[in-house]
């Protein structure tokens, strides 16, 4: 039965991706900015819907009231990274367009990553590492300033449930250079939708949302290991079960 959700949902994606992508193209020679990427949460909501309505998923948010509400506040958002779910779901939770910093790689995805390269997102050449840094930090300044929030993820990678991944401290110097806040997130969203899984499972997924921390006179490293201790110990509330088993393991 969850072989057969889960190929529902993907044909689900699947249709309705490749018509609104050519819509987002075609819209995108008038529309730019925040109007055209309201209009790709958008198609995300259709992807969350889909899988609350075909794989049986429900989201529920902890900590949403965490979340600044001045205009002019800049933040980093900095989230546990574990499966392509939350990539598609922290967009329809936000109250402030998000701007992602993902690898050029994605922009070649067809409709989708055609499509989301036409939105002001920060992709960059990973191979490029100070180019690459530079240009997180000087396009993620303009973006902050316009009210558009940051998001990454410091692992770099989606983390097997139950494990934990290097932190990198580049969304910290982002913070610190920027002087935006910095906000933490943790996701168990592996525990229905598994890293790299074709098979999705039925289930409650919880997004926690920590408190911001100021970054004005922090150093990256001390702010990144802050947010790091959060957001393990926050995994371990939301999924016990997880890092029991990890221990267990010989």
């Amino acid at each position: 039965m969850n072989f057969l959700r889960s190929l529902l949902h993907a044909l689900w994606m699947l249709v309705t991706v490749v018509p609104w992508g050519l819509l987002m193209l075609l819209v995108s020679t008038r529309v730019r900015g925040v109007r055209l990427y309201w209009m790709a949460v958008r198609w995300l909501r259709w992807a969350v819907d889909g899988a609350r309505i075909i794989l049986g998923i429900r989201v529920q948010v902890l900590g949403a009231e965490h979340l600044p509400t001045g205009d002019g506040q800049g933040v980093v958002l900095l989230v546990k990274h574990q499966s392509t779910l939350e990539t598609f779901l922290l967009p329809t939770l936000m109250p402030r367009p998000l701007a992602y910093v993902f690898k050029k790689e994605l922009l070649y995805i067809p409709f989708f990553g055609w499509a989301m390269g036409r939105l002001d997102m920060i992709h960059i050449d990973r191979a490029l590492r100070a180019k690459a840094f530079s240009k997180v930090v000087s396009q993620g300044q303009e973006l902050l300033a316009r009210g558009i929030w940051v998001i990454m993820f410091p692992e770099g990678t989606r983390i097997p449930r139950g494990e934990r991944g290097v932190y990198k401290v580049g969304g910290t110097k982002l913070a610190v250079q920027t002087g935006a806040a910095v906000v933490p997130v943790a996701v168990n969203t592996a525990t229905v939708w598994p890293r790299k899984a074709f098979i999705k499972r039925p289930g409650l997924v919880t997004v926690s949302i920590g408190k911001p921390i100021p970054s004005q006179g922090r150093r990256a490293d001390e702010l990144m290991a802050e947010v790091e201790a959060w957001i393990e110990a926050e995994m371990r509330r939301l999924d016990p079960q997880a890092y029991t088993a990890a221990l267990d393991t010989p």
